[in-house]
């Protein structure tokens, strides 16, 4: 029996169990595949467990133990494991290939999905061709072209004779009745029948279907993907985050296997897509983002202040707080994900309002006749309690995401580890980096005027008044 949190005994931790033959919904059959399938070939086994503070593993967890009890089962040509854990930015690992034709595309799918099952950590590998339903292949002999049929004639009389030809419409009320003719019911439920179908030919003929076409079997394509003409499959995987990361097997494909395959196939190219595609396309759009906001920041306080030197020592602790919002995610045992990044970005402009508090008491004092230690000492003095509060303020604020265990929770903890660690680290940055940048802007400065006016003042001149020329 296992305690829940409202002090009831819990003896199972599946709340159902549910088993669905014939259809399977998008992305059932692993990470990123994106397609519904169809038919008795079909079959999906989901459960559903109960919220995470009444068991003690995750849902990864119980996917690979899940993983390792069912093991490979035989007559199986696709076995794929997954679960729902928050917004999913697609497969781990997912490279998509492109060619003119099928047949080198497809072995090249199963050259690149064999050497990524051959790497430590990777599993529920998928070369991209979707098995589909059974069918019978028809191409037409030399022969039968002779006779003057020809690939639409051949397709139209087997697909007559099976499904049906419309051979009249009728109106009835405001309904139109469509008529069909096709063979009777034992004529056409084996594939002898089919062998033996007897087809016209233009001059008004006869000939056994079997003498027209080969007759030979295949699948159907489940989904045909093009990109500007060109045949396109995705070959992807799930990985073991203890393992490995998306990012090294994605390197060791690009060293390893894809120039072989590229090598041995004129005409395929191949990019990487997925997760690391969306990873690549976040970091470039929040970079961009981020210098807009440092360049805006920048700008205010630098009206604000009356100095373009002043801002720089401001913006020096963005760097630190990005540090220490690391530095929490590997106290706090995650790893860096999307949100990290989006928490990334908002820290860089929370971590500012310490320095910039800190940099204003000091003009105060440099406005007020004080030297630059006294003004910066003084400073720091005044401003010392009000740092502290406010980032234990916000940090304790974010505690309660941060220690959130539920489901719903887990996708926001990233982003609240960024803020939290990021402005606690800072703090210390704020209290004792900044007076020294600004102690070494103020020597440089002195520095400047001896060499271009001569021997500066012993004692710098103090901040001109607001308004004051």
């Amino acid at each position: 029996m296992r305690p829940r949190r409202d002090g009831s005994t819990l003896d199972t931790v599946f709340e159902g169990i549910r088993a669905r033959v014939g259809s399977a919904d998008t992305g059932a059959f692993g990470p990123g595949s994106g397609i519904a399938m169809t038919g008795g070939h079909v079959a999906v086994v989901t459960t559903y467990l109960v919220p995470d503070a009444d068991r003690e593993f995750g849902s990864a967890e119980f996917t690979r133990r899940w993983r390792e009890r069912v093991g490979d089962l035989p007559g199986v040509d696709r076995l794929s494991f997954d679960y729902n854990d928050g917004p999913s930015a697609g497969a781990k690992v997912s490279v998509q290939l492109e060619h003119t034709q099928t047949a080198p595309l497809e072995a090249a799918a199963a050259r690149v999905a064999a050497g990524l099952a051959n790497y430590a950590g990777v599993f529920d590998v998928d070369d991209g061709f979707k098995v589909g339903k059974p069918q019978l292949d028809l191409e037409l002999k030399p022969a039968a072209k002779g006779l003057g049929l020809t690939e639409f004639d051949l397709a139209a009389q087997v697909r007559g004779a099976f499904f049906g030809a419309e051979a009249s419409r009728q109106q009835r009320g405001r309904d139109e009745l469509r008529v069909y003719v096709r063979l009777p019911k034992e004529e056409r439920d084996s594939v002898h029948a089919i062998e033996n179908l007897l087809v016209r030919t233009p001059a008004g003929g006869e000939i056994p279907l079997h003498q027209a076409a080969y007759v030979s079997p295949g699948t159907s394509f489940t989904q045909i993907l093009r990109v500007d003409g060109r045949r396109t499959v995705t070959v992807t995987s799930d990985i073991d985050p203890t393992m490995t990361t998306g990012n090294d097997i994605r390197a060791a494909l690009a060293r390893d296997i894809l120039p072989d395959v590229v090598a041995d196939t004129p005409g395929l190219t191949f990019n990487f897509s997925g997760e690391q595609e969306a990873q690549a396309e976040a970091v470039g759009s929040l970079t961009q983002g981020l210098i807009i906001a440092m360049l805006a920041m920048y700008s205010l306080m630098a009206v604000a202040f009356r100095s373009y030197l002043q801002p720089i020592v401001i913006l020096a602790a963005v760097p630190f707080g990005m540090f220490g919002a690391v530095l929490g995610h590997l106290l706090m045992g995650y790893d860096l994900s999307f949100l990290s990044i989006f928490g990334l970005v908002a820290l860089a402009g929370v971590v500012v309002n310490d320095s910039l508090v800190l940099i204003d008491a000091v003009n105060q004092l440099r406005m007020e006749g004080k030297s630059a230690l006294d003004a910066v000492i003084g400073g720091v003095t005044r401003r010392v309690r009000p740092v502290i509060l406010t980032s234990l303020t916000t940090f304790f604020g974010l505690m309660p995401i941060i220690l959130e265990r539920s489901n719903q929770a887990q996708w926001l903890v990233p982003m609240a580890l960024s803020l939290g660690f990021g402005v606690l680290f800072v703090t210390g940055i704020a209290l004792v980096l900044v007076p020294c940048l600004y102690m070494m802007i103020e020597d440089l400065k002195h520095g400047f005027r001896w060499l271009v006016f001569g021997e500066p003042s012993a004692e710098p001149e103090p901040l001109p008044q607001p308004g004051g020329r």
